[in-house]
């Protein structure tokens, strides 16, 4: 069943976390260079493990509550890609290496929130199956 919601919304998020990473910078050095989360293993690992977890969640469509575990991963890693970002933004100061903070670093943001929205619908997808099987 791969015409549900759920699999736009993890499609999107695996989008976000796996191909925005590459057009959007992270943050931009004094001398104008913009740095972007390839460039850290760290970033990258991260993002690439959120991408692949929202991936294999679309076609785990048959085991909606390993589909849905598999979103709160990904969506745990965003969060510790916020963290990381967050204090990187925070030990950094004003003008000593970073000067403009990048859009990239709201990726994460925007994963969490596509995220959310699968692992309800998902959600809302087993309460159905709930309901029709106490009927039976």
């Amino acid at each position: 069943m791969l015409q549900r919601i759920q699999t736009i919304y993890l499609l999107i998020a695996s989008i976000i976390s796996g191909g925005f990473i590459f057009m959007f910078p992270i943050w931009k050095l004094n001398d104008g260079v913009e740095v972007f989360a390839i460039s850290s293993t760290l970033y990258s690992g991260l993002f690439f493990g959120s991408t692949i977890l929202s991936l294999i969640a679309i076609f785990m469509f048959k085991n909606r509550k390993l589909q849905f575990v598999l979103g709160r991963l990904a969506i745990i890693l965003n969060f510790i890609l916020l963290g990381f970002f967050v204090y990187q933004s925070l030990t950094v100061s004003g003008e000593a290496e970073a000067s403009e903070k990048g859009i990239g670093m709201f990726l994460p943001i925007v994963s969490i929130v596509f995220l959310a929205l699968a692992n309800k619908a998902i959600k809302k997808d087993e309460d159905l199956v709930k309901s029709v099987d106490r009927l039976r």
